[in-house]
């Protein structure tokens, strides 16, 4: 099966430069760039599968700041391809979902919205206008080091809410972020090689008896 990542070469997360043409060399590159690219998918993919295990006891009485993850049975892998919930429901597919999008080079639209759940959860005022400035800053205004796309219209209203913070001010990027992660990310990590390997299960192989 084609990897995901080749299919994200070609999409609105990281585009390949167009103008190359199509002379050899230019072709010879754009191979040596896709090569690089899924090596680094799989590298992160592989460092985030090894790094997850059943929580354990954590050694000499200390709690550990490291967070671990069970990795999911195949069955319940599987029901992540149902609904784009099912998937942000999962601690485990959360993560594996974030990896991926990291290396896709688009993990801001899943950081911000993240950001604007633990925004809704916000009780104290005080709180909820420093955490709106910081989603503004981080994900909103105009070169942004995690600027989202969305339209100049609702970058303006968010410009505005955040003046008097409530926990609406982000409702409406917040959708159309989600809905950007639904429509395109999702369906390639439903295909991408690791989300298939989980799926997978293990076959049982039996020894020959002796005769």
């Amino acid at each position: 099966m084609q990897s995901a990542m080749f299919l994200a070469v070609q999409h609105d997360c990281g585009s390949m430069d167009k103008s190359s043409g199509n002379s050899p060399k230019s072709e010879e590159k754009r191979e040596k760039m896709k090569r690089t690219i899924l090596k680094d998918w799989k590298t992160r993919l592989s460092y985030f599968l090894q790094n997850s295990s059943s929580p354990g006891k954590p050694k000499n009485g200390k709690k550990s700041k490291q967070q671990t993850f069970i990795k999911p049975s195949p069955e319940e892998a599987q029901l992540w391809s149902e609904a784009f919930d099912e998937l942000l429901a999962s601690k485990y597919g959360l993560a594996a979902f974030r990896a991926f999008l990291k290396s896709e080079f688009c993990e801001e639209n899943i950081e911000f919205w993240l950001a604007c759940e633990d925004f809704k959860k916000t009780k104290s005022p005080q709180k909820l206008s420093s955490k709106a400035r910081k989603i503004y800053t981080d994900f909103i205004e105009k070169e942004a080091p995690k600027e989202i796309n969305i339209d100049f219209q609702t970058k303006t209203l968010i410009a505005q809410n955040i003046q008097e913070a409530t926990s609406g001010c982000f409702t409406t990027a917040q959708k159309r972020v989600y809905s950007l992660m639904e429509n395109n990310s999702y369906p390639r990590f439903l295909e991408s090689e690791f989300y298939q390997d989980l799926c997978k299960k293990p076959q049982i192989t039996t020894e020959p008896h002796a005769t």
